[in-house]
């Protein structure tokens, strides 16, 4: 019973990796997976519960294979050159095409909305514990939403991969933005105690602090 549900589920992304969300049917599943389609209601009850839990399951899986890179980051530097190598990792392997029909659908399918936040939820998890170490010494530290910055920076990644699909050289000028911003940060962190200082103090007059 466990193996056949975890066939439907790989089944389930395999799906939306090749077919998309439109092409997600109970058929089109059962057949990816090798078993009978009845198994898909009598395992999961919909379609779409179906495609809730595989990409909770997707996600716990891709995550994992990240976890201790992204706990081995110590920089915005290094957290950028991760995500790119983790884009072009996820992008080859069609897992970020996943979340980002699964994105496309709660647009028009509330009840997938919830397991696409969570799908979303688990890289931004690791994404804002790193966040919170490497800028806990920065100038910007008391100036940033962490958490808000890893829900934009967990966007942007899926974001590029639609993008990228009709602009590559843009998604690219994104990413080298992105690495230019982590560049005056470092800089930044890297000048002396009276310059941070006086950084701090023209932030929060920007601020209204």
């Amino acid at each position: 019973m466990g193996d056949t549900r975890t066939r439907l589920l790989e089944g389930a992304l395999e799906t939306l990796r090749t077919q998309g969300i439109a092409g997600a049917s109970a058929r089109v599943i059962a057949t990816a997976a090798g078993v009978n389609q009845a198994l898909v209601f009598y395992h999961f009850g919909t379609v779409d519960e179906l495609l809730a839990a595989a990409l909770r399951y997707g996600s716990e899986q891709r995550v994992a294979v990240y976890r201790a890179r992204f706990a081995a980051v110590n920089s915005l530097k290094e957290l950028l050159d991760l995500g790119r190598a983790l884009h072009a990792d996820e992008r080859e392997a069609g897992n970020l095409a996943v979340l980002a029909q699964m994105l496309a659908g709660s647009q028009m399918d509330g009840k997938l909305a919830p397991a696409t936040a969570d799908g979303l939820g688990m890289w931004v998890t690791e994404i804002e514990e790193v966040l919170g170490r490497v800028l806990a010494g920065s100038p910007l530290a008391e100036f940033v939403d962490v958490a808000g910055l890893a829900r934009a920076t967990a966007a942007a990644f899926v974001g590029l991969e639609l993008y990228e699909g009709v602009d590559k050289d843009g998604a690219e000028r994104a990413f080298d933005s992105l690495e230019q911003l982590a560049g005056l940060v470092a800089v930044l962190e890297d000048m002396g105690p009276l310059v941070r200082r006086t950084v701090r103090a023209r932030l929060r007059k920007a601020n209204g602090d």
